[in-house]
């Protein structure tokens, strides 16, 4: 037989256990320790913090549930604290005097979550809370809290009446009960969460939404638009939904679905932090007719004109142009980089030089090229076009095969600044927006402005294809609008704009930028490599994470590329590996007790996402501990970031982590060096920062028995 989940054992009476939340979850943990169900309770207080760090488990009323999933719980279990006097668990309405720790052992995530959704259900019961209160002794509670967490099952529908039961007459009508039963449906909310990379944060949001719904009971569905693809909601779900939430870093795919609509918008990060929030104020927003709603005919145009108050300001939905850019950028880029560092591997460093050579007699249009070799940045392609694996060149196999995945590699990579342009205008005026955005970039390329022009280009092309498709036309003509009008005069004016104004001046620009890389040398090299480190490290995968990377990238793909782009493209990746490798190190070899069960798992993941240059691996420590974990990587990320500078490291692919060290001029053990002193100084800084929490729990006071 199971054991209970709460004995008259696991319940304290009017206790002062401490004067605040950490006290009381740590008296609560040495209680559960003292019964024998938990081996470690410093363990479970660490965890228990950890999660409470993350999002505080106050609830309205006086209440706090919180809870944590260790392997030292041998038994599922709850701890009741009715306290002496109220401490802040974080509740909006103030703190709380009834507390309970939930403990899960570390395998039991099911058991967990109904324990936690069972539990949170019923304190919304006013009759249950009140109940709590006025319970006389330790069995009153345990038999309040076993009816509610393991309530008896409802007899079926269908089933016979017992002939002991007499049957109840019917009503005289049936309207009252079918209008109870209406005022008890749940709320419908849909859901949509998305990061610029579709990675990590995407479904972090979502799983974090969905659990808080459970534990508001209410019905719940999220589309997350996330790299691995996306499945859309139906058209029932559409249609019966009393409200939406858009936890989104960058523009909402599809956002016209959801028209008519209550909304409640914010950045993916909140729905991470504070899921029971926006559930709340969701369920607020679908019974308020006055609340904000998704315009008819919604894109990224009309909800930009609509003037109902976003809970995005302009600098959010600058920003979320700015990475829905980069976001549809990135698979370029890791595609066109990725097949040039193939080309480099197969062809020898020469192809990026385009130094060459060709048989005598080969003929281009009208021209017969000489023996020798070939002097410009186009030539690999033309070196493989003139060549067949039926014909191979005179330079062999490999070298026809390194030509060939050059010559696709730059390429792609020559999309990059017209996708960054485009998206960003897509993300500001939709599906307008994309063709002047796409030129935009393209005219940026052409007057030698770069990404800095695409940026300027794809702002622009959006805020122009914005205005006019705000325009009131004749019917006869607003059919014309997206296909015709738009992209015919908003690309003459972005297109004439850039070429005759803001050309030069973004090409200047750019050169001087070029030119500032190109000098730096000794103690301004590092520094620089010292600021893109602590860039890398400081969001994990976010905007700023974004823009160091976007720098690098962008240089890059330069035609006139050297070494001082190279060498940038090398302290930013390697800065961005550290965070996931240093977690992994501190979490499954320095010190695992330090750490959850779950982020000792993440831990093991972690191992191979930093080895390949994936940053958000360290998501999930950083969401659980910001204040310790953060500053830990960031410290590492400017030790490696200065470190690869200083030794000259230089990469020619933008992504791979480990495995395009065949990328590295030679320096890849230089680069593993600064890799593994970053690293080592990340893990041990974090396990120094976790040890202040640790200590501050051995020192909390003991269970006051009641």
């Amino acid at each position: 037989m199971a054991e209970p989940i709460i004995t008259s054992e696991l319940v304290l009476l009017d206790a002062d256990a401490g004067a605040d939340a950490e006290a009381v979850i740590a008296a609560l943990a040495q209680t559960l320790g003292a019964t024998g169900r938990c081996t470690d309770p410093d363990e479970l207080v660490t965890a228990a913090l950890a999660r409470e760090a993350s999002s505080p488990t106050g609830l309205p009323g006086g209440l706090a549930i919180p809870h944590a999933r260790v392997d030292s719980v041998t038994t599922a279990s709850l701890v009741m604290a009715r306290l002496s006097h109220k401490v802040d668990f974080g509740a909006a309405d103030g703190p709380a005097d009834i507390v309970f720790l939930i403990a899960a052992p570390g395998g039991a995530g099911s058991a967990h979550m109904k324990l936690l959704s069972s539990l949170a259900r019923a304190l919304v019961r006013p009759d249950f809370v009140a109940a709590l209160r006025a319970a006389p002794d330790e069995a009153a509670v345990v038999e309040l809290v076993d009816e509610a967490v393991n309530p008896p099952p409802k007899p079926a529908p269908d089933a016979a009446p017992s002939a002991a039961a007499p049957v109840p007459a019917e009503p005289a009508t049936t309207a009252p009960a079918e209008s109870a039963e209406s005022a008890q449906q749940p709320v419908r909310i849909l859901a949509v969460t998305a990061c610029p990379t579709g990675i990590a944060h995407t479904y972090m949001a979502a799983d974090a939404l969905s659990l808080a719904a459970e534990r508001a009971g209410v019905e719940f569905s999220v589309e997350p638009q996330g790299s691995s693809g996306t499945t859309p909601f139906t058209a029932a779900a559409l249609e019966q939904a009393d409200a939406v939430i858009f936890a989104t870093d960058v523009g909402v795919k599809g956002r016209e679905r959801f028209a008519g609509k209550p909304v409640i918008e914010s950045g993916v990060k909140r729905a991470i932090n504070s899921p029971d929030d926006m559930i709340a104020e969701a369920v607020a927003a679908a019974a308020d007719p006055r609340a904000r709603r998704v315009p008819a005919g919604s894109g990224a145009a009309s909800e930009a004109a609509d003037d109902g108050g976003s809970t995005i300001g302009l600098g959010g939905r600058l920003k979320q142009a700015l990475l829905t850019g980069v976001s549809y950028m990135i698979p370029f880029v890791a595609a066109g980089g990725l097949l040039m560092a193939l080309g480099f591997l197969f062809g020898g460093y020469e192809i990026a030089n385009a130094r060459v050579c060709v048989p005598q007699g080969l003929v281009d249009g009208d021209v017969t090229y000489p023996a020798g070799c070939l002097g410009g940045m186009n030539d690999a392609a033309f070196y493989a076009l003139n060549n067949t694996l039926w014909n191979l060149p005179p330079g062999g196999l490999l070298q026809y095969l390194g030509a060939v995945f050059f010559a696709i590699g730059i390429l792609v990579m020559a999309f990059m600044v017209p996708v960054l342009a485009g998206y960003i205008a897509f993300a500001i005026a939709d599906r307008p927006g994309i063709a002047p955005g796409f030129a935009a970039g393209a005219v940026s390329l052409a007057v030698g402005a770069g990404f800095i022009g695409g940026l300027i280009g794809g702002l622009f092309a959006g805020v122009v294809a914005l205005w006019f498709t705000r325009l009131k036309l004749p019917r006869w003509a607003a059919g014309l609008m997206p296909v015709v009008i738009i992209p015919l005069c908003v690309t003459l004016i972005v297109g004439g704009i850039m070429y005759m104004f803001l050309g030069g001046p973004l090409s200047w620009l750019n050169e001087q930028m070029e030119d500032g890389l190109n000098s730096m040398s000794g103690s301004s090299k590092i520094v620089l490599g010292v600021v893109v480190g602590l860039m890398m490290c400081f969001d994990l995968g976010g905007p700023v994470n974004k823009a160091a990377y976007a720098f690098a990238v962008a240089g890059l793909g330069l035609a006139e590329a050297g070494e001082a782009q190279w060498q940038i493209m090398a302290a930013v990746m390697a800065a961005g590996m550290v965070p996931p490798l240093a977690l992994a190190l501190a979490s499954t070899v320095l010190r695992p007790s330090t750490f959850t069960e779950p982020e000792r798992e993440n831990g093991k993941a972690a191992w191979l996402l930093g080895a390949s240059f994936i940053s958000e691996g360290a998501i999930p420590f950083a969401a659980a501990d910001p204040f310790r974990v953060i500053p830990a990587m960031m410290l590492g990320g400017a030790v490696t970031g200065g470190l690869s500078m200083a030794l000259d490291v230089q990469l020619r692919a933008p992504h791979g982590g480990v495995f395009v060290m065949f990328a590295m001029n030679g320096t890849w053990w230089k680069f593993l060096i600064a890799l593994a002193v970053g690293t080592a100084v990340s893990a041990f800084a974090v396990v120094a920062a976790k040890q202040f929490r640790r200590a501050d729990a051995e020192a909390a006071p003991q269970p006051i028995p009641a």
